[in-house]
Order: C-alpha cells, then sequence, then structure tokens
C-alpha cells in the first residue's frame, strides 16, 4: 500500500489543500511552502492549520511533502543567496511544526563555482544550525538530476550530506523517478539493482518519499524534464514496478507531471489501479 497524491496550490490556505486533494482521489499532497520563486510566506490563522490536521486524521491521509522553495540554495558560492536559503530554512521548518509529523524537502543546492566539497559542507552547516532535537518534521534531500553544478545527482553525494549532520534521524531522502533516471540510475531495467545501490549508500529506511514522474529523456541526459506518467521515456509499466515495490510500500507517493487537476485525476486514479 503506498499513498498517492499531487502538488497542491496553496493560495486558499491549509485547510483547502486538503479538501481540494479528496476531490481528485488522493490521500497525500505536496505543497510549496513560499512561492516557488521565493519571496516571503503569507501568514495564516492557526485554526487553519488545526482544520487541517483534523481533516488529516479524519480523512486517514499519508504523510505530507511540503517543498522549499527553489530559490533556497543553501550550497550557493555568494553569502546573501546562502543567507536568504538558511532564513527560508528556519522559517518555513518552523511553520512546518504546525503541522507535526510531515515532510519538509528541499534541491540540496548548486554550489556555483565553488565545487562540490564547499558545497556540501555549506549544506552540511545550514542542517546543522536549523535542525533541532525536538522538531516533529522529517527534512528530506532531493534526489537530483544533475544538471550544472547540482549537487545530489549520485546517491553517494547524498550519503556525503548526511554524514556530516548532527542530527541525523531529522533527515531522510525523497527519490524522484524523474530525477534519477535522468542522472542515469536505470529504475526501467534495473530498478531492484538502483534500490540495492541506495540502500548500500544511504539505507533504504531514509528512502521516505517518491515524486513518481515519467521522463522526457533518456537515461543519464541530466536534463530534468517531468512528462506525464506513461508518456515518457521511463513508461508505464517501469513505473508501476515502482509503485508497486515491496521496498517503497507506506510512502507517500507526489506525481510532479505537467498537468491541470483533471490530468492529477486520472493519474492518481490509474495509480490506485495498478495497487488494487
Amino acid at each position: 500500500m503506498i499513498y498517492i497524491g499531487n502538488h497542491v496550490s496553496l493560495k486558499d490556505g491549509y485547510f483547502a489543500m486538503g479538501k481540494q486533494e479528496k476531490k481528485l482521489g488522493g490521500d497525500t499532497f505536496a505543497f510549496f511552502t513560499r512561492n516557488p520563486r521565493g519571496g516571503n510566506a503569507k501568514e495564516r490563522p492557526e485554526e487553519d492549520f488545526e482544520n487541517l490536521r483534523d481533516f488529516l486524521t479524519k480523512e486517514k491521509f499519508g504523510t505530507l511533502v511540503a517543498h522549499a522553495p527553489y530559490t533556497m540554495n543553501l550550497a550557493g558560492k555568494k553569502d546573501e543567496v546562502r543567507e536568504f536559503g538558511q532564513r527560508v530554512f528556519k522559517e518555513d521548518l518552523q511553520r512546518m511544526e504546525l503541522l507535526p509529523g510531515n515532510y519538509f524537502n528541499f534541491h540540496p543546492g548548486s554550489h556555483t563555482g565553488l565545487g562540490k566539497e564547499t558545497g556540501t559542507r555549506h549544506i552540511q552547516d545550514a542542517l546543522n544550525n536549523t535542525l533541532f532535537p525536538e522538531q516533529e518534521t522529517t527534512v528530506l534531500l532531493e534526489t537530483m538530476a544533475g544538471k550544472g553544478a547540482e549537487i545530489g545527482s549520485t546517491f553517494e553525494e547524498l550519503a556525503r550530506i548526511i554524514e556530516g549532520v548532527r542530527l541525523k534521524e531529522k533527515v531522510g531522502v525523497c527519490f524522484d523517478t524523474c530525477h534519477v533516471w535522468d542522472a542515469g540510475y536505470d529504475i526501467k531495467g534495473h530498478l531492484d539493482e538502483v534500490l540495492d545501490e541506495f540502500d548500500k549508500a544511504i539505507g533504504i529506511e531514509r528512502l521516505l518519499a517518491v515524486h513518481l514522474n515519467d521522463s522526457k529523456n533518456p537515461c543519464g541526459s541530466r536534463k530534468d524534464r517531468h512528462e506525464k506518467i506513461g508518456l515518457g521515456m521511463i513508461g508505464d509499466e517501469a513505473l508501476e514496478r515502482v509503485v508497486t515495490h515491496p521496498l517503497l510500500q507506506g510512502r507517500p507517493f507526489i506525481l510532479e507531471t505537467p498537468n491541470d487537476d483533471e490530468g492529477y485525476r486520472r493519474e492518481i486514479e490509474k495509480i490506485r489501479n495498478w495497487i488494487q
């Protein structure tokens, strides 16, 4: 059994997101903690969080997978970029504590010329300056496609980040099917081997969520262009094996495909047919 959902807009508040996902047939969802291009987060009344918490319990939703804005680059070369990222990280993690027990997913970052070793150290510093023992939110490092100066396109790179984090129990990984495929991991022909490689490098117990996306590109293209389920280079058969794989059960699966609401509704229905 898995939980399945998609990205939902926060514009009408937290409770509204839960009701919208229910209409689409999902039982988990993702949302950007603020505008994905940055800026300040809009304050919401505590009642909005309370209503969503009650709704999630009543409707038996799985863990939510919030997403940090794309502009949050903890590995960047410029001090002001890293400082902005650190501020956003702290603010949004604190806000996630109003929805305890869920996930806060982020792109590890781009070193923008500093080199992966220095960029990795900056990410570790940001995590060590932000995570605290009492938090109930788990932060997730997302697997990346390997565009440009991205960090996190190999399992070993993610493992190195985690190695330098003091509160390792607060850190997991979000496995993006498009990203790992574009990074060169053949989940179409060798899914078991890829998951075994993940387990050896990081530990399968840290794979806590999945971004379920097809890809417009061949394996190893390092381009990161998502496609609708079954219409890309990965295809229905391979993605069905991901969804039904014994090692991935119980996780939230989030669709990030280029869709409108009706498209997400159809994809959720398709995936539910796979797991029946």
